[in-house]
């Protein structure tokens, strides 16, 4: 560059920092980010992860915290320079078709690219973790014991292969062939072959794991023989569950505690006047409350049928809060963004460990549940 010519707006929008703050690489950023709740663990109808990138190279000085991405909080990020938007919910869920100046979602990514501004959104991935935004909420509880009511399934299987086929066969020489040809299918793995006794007869047992689209082919070579196929055996592998990360909390109180208790613990909690409250037939303030069970944000697929003395989310339908009242189950609602706005504090002092101080990180101020009381 020649002296005196000036930079690209892009340089010094991404590098023009005073130096006395750290910066990251947004790469190195999202890996830490997705180490600190891996993607993995999000509903399979969930859209997270980096949902906007400025170009290449994009240093990151400000991470902004928000658990909407609004026009106003986007503003607000403009004018913190946040480098990247960490928006709990995601703010593109339904796909684009176009980016214009039309919808306010479209002029969220336009005012994000217009200043250089990633997006990132973890949602449902900080709902399953233990240190989420479930296990933040049982603490309005009080003292207790939970564990995840859906636990997550691990990302991937205990061994190579979906699936493991198994057969038996006395008939050496033909046991061979076969296995020459297994041998020379894709994505076959973990074959072996064992001595086995059946039905009082010395024989050889077979068995390997195999992807879905291999196992079409195994069960085809082997329907060729109709004696080997009737001794086949199909497994379909699970996925093991994790027990401490999942959906929702059923949470055990340390000590009974009455409804009233537990409504004004929640109300300090969250930092709010008032909750909505269902109370569940033959119970009343007084009522104690033993076993609750919680989900942040909207519930109800996840709290129902759960034997539970109390329902804790922030929304629920109708039909689905007169169910539980029927079944002696108190409800509160407190509003979908109340139950998961609060974490972002401490979520603010747990990436600030996380990432080593590296960055700074700031909550937005206009963030806030679009209802209220009139």
């Amino acid at each position: 560059m020649l002296r005196g010519a000036r930079r690209p707006l892009c340089c010094v929008r991404a590098w023009g920092r005073l130096p006395s703050r750290s910066l990251m690489d947004l790469g190195e950023l999202v890996t830490a980010l997705n180490d600190f709740a891996s993607l993995s663990l999000a509903e399979s109808w969930d859209n997270v992860g980096l949902l906007v990138e400025p170009s290449p190279p994009h240093a990151v000085s400000t991470l902004f915290l928000t658990n909407d991405l609004t026009e106003a909080v986007m503003e607000e990020a403009v004018q913190k320079k946040a480098d990247l938007v960490l928006s709990y919910h995601p703010p593109i869920f339904t796909p684009l078709k176009r980016v214009t100046w039309k919808t306010w979602k479209e002029r969220l990514v336009v005012r994000a690219l217009e200043h250089r501004i990633g997006i990132y959104s973890p949602h449902t991935a900080y709902d399953a973790v233990p240190h989420g935004v479930n296990n933040w909420l049982t603490k309005g509880l009080g003292a207790c014991t939970s564990v995840p009511l859906h636990p997550s399934m691990a990302p991937s299987y205990p061994a190579e292969g979906s699936h493991r086929v198994e057969f038996c066969t006395d008939n050496t020489e033909h046991l061979d062939m076969v296995l020459a040809k297994i041998k020379d299918i894709q994505e076959i793995f973990c074959l072996t072959t064992l001595p086995a006794r059946v039905d009082g007869e010395e024989q050889t047992r077979v068995s390997l794991n195999c992807s879905q689209k291999a196992l079409l082919e195994v069960v085809a070579l082997l329907s060729q023989n109709s004696l080997l196929y009737r001794k086949t055996e199909i497994l379909l592998l699970q996925k093991p569950l994790l027990p401490h990360n999942g959906m929702g909390r059923l949470c055990t109180l340390s000590e009974p505690v009455s409804l009233s208790d537990i409504i004004e613990r929640i109300k300090s909690h969250l930092k709010l006047p008032h909750i909505r409250l269902a109370v569940g037939a033959s119970k009343t303030l007084e009522s104690p409350v033993r076993k609750a069970a919680l989900c942040a944000g909207s519930g109800s697929s996840i709290l129902k049928g759960t034997e539970a003395d109390l329902y804790l989310t922030g929304e629920m339908s109708h039909h689905d809060v007169l169910d539980a009242v029927a079944n002696g189950i108190s409800v509160i609602l407190c509003e979908h963004s109340n139950t998961e706005r609060g974490f972002l504090s401490e979520l603010r002092d747990m990436l600030a460990v996380h990432l080593q101080n590296k960055i700074n990180i700031i909550v937005s101020e206009k963030d806030r549940d679009p209802l209220q009381v009139a």
